[in-house]
């Protein structure tokens, strides 16, 4: 197994390891929501991001609740939309 290959597979357990955590560092949370620092700070500045801070220095983040932050606003598939018109017009046929 040559370096490229081995350093591929210690991301991989580095990301499953970040996962199992509930409480994230800002480092880990920049990795677990694959934004940049600079834009995660943007967030946190802008209290847009639910964070901790709590000496007034370090940020830390609870998973579940950035979790939740990143999967709002979902958007429905084209599929779900003509799903519900579907079920929309067999309930309402006059």
């Amino acid at each position: 197994m040559n370096t490229l290959q081995l350093d591929e597979r210690l991301d991989r357990i580095e990301k499953l390891l970040i996962a199992s955590k509930r409480v994230l560092s800002f480092d880990e949370a920049c990795q677990y929501s694959n934004y940049s620092s600079s834009y995660m700070y943007k967030l946190t500045s802008g209290k847009i991001v639910p964070h901790s801070k709590p000496n007034g220095k370090a940020i830390f983040f609870d998973r579940d609740k950035l979790e939740a932050w990143l999967l709002q606003n979902p958007q429905k598939s084209i599929d779900e939309i003509e799903q519900e018109a579907f079920d929309y017009s067999l309930k309402n046929r006059r």
